[in-house]
């Protein structure tokens, strides 16, 4: 990359003109910097590890051979965030169907409290399934990954209300929906502090809002 001291140093932006422009390493430091990122929209949105990790390929594929396209109309990481968004939605739609997400077998009643975090987790990961498409999608984006409004209308293609009225509705469907567990087992019905950092901010912001955008 001519003008540039190392790869490290440029932009997300730089790094997709340099792709383009033919450099054999461009595009591999641009995985590297959001390949975290991209996989838990993937896996999140999906609900199946082997499904998402197949929807983030064909993503990648997907941008390598189409970054001639991007325009700089948004930020990189938006434009990255669209790619996977689409492959998790084409995806979706194949398997339409089936079931969305298999939960694990229950761990021993000895381990419950050294796993009660990650348990709480796949409790949120089912109730997400159980939302409509759109509706997981903005609060995959927006709460779980912290984009702004702004920039998940630009992943999702939708006006900036859209992304609110979505959110707002998600959030109401999903916090009775954590809740049913523990009002069943007859413990008190989830609060945000039981609630672990992967949907936190969904449950957050039912609670102290009352389901507003």
């Amino acid at each position: 990359m001519s003008g540039h001291p190392t790869i490290t140093d440029a932009s997300d932006a730089e790094l997709l003109a340099a792709h383009v422009e033919g450099d054999p390493d461009a595009f591999g430091e641009l995985v590297r910097r959001h390949r975290d990122r991209l996989w838990a929209v993937a896996l999140r949105t999906l609900g199946d590890r082997e499904e998402a990790a197949d929807a983030l390929q064909d993503a990648l594929v997907s941008a390598y051979r189409r970054a001639g396209s991007y325009r700089g109309e948004a930020a990189v990481t938006t434009w990255l965030h669209r790619v996977v968004v689409n492959a998790c939605l084409d995806r979706v739609r194949r398997r339409a169907a089936r079931p969305t997400v298999a939960l694990p077998e229950q761990e021993p009643a000895d381990t419950h409290d050294q796993h009660a975090s990650t348990e709480t987790a796949l409790d949120v990961r089912a109730a997400l399934a159980q939302l409509p498409e759109h509706q997981r999608l903005a609060l995959v984006l927006v709460d779980m990954h912290g984009l702004p409004v702004s920039e998940a209308a630009q992943v999702l293609g939708v006006a900036e209300g859209t992304v609110k009225s979505r959110c707002a509705r998600g959030r109401a469907a999903l916090a009775p929906l954590l809740r049913t567990g523990d009002e069943v087992a007859g413990g008190n019905p989830t609060t945000s502090a039981d609630v672990p950092p992967v949907a936190g901010s969904a449950v957050r912001r039912t609670e102290t809002e009352g389901g507003r955008a």
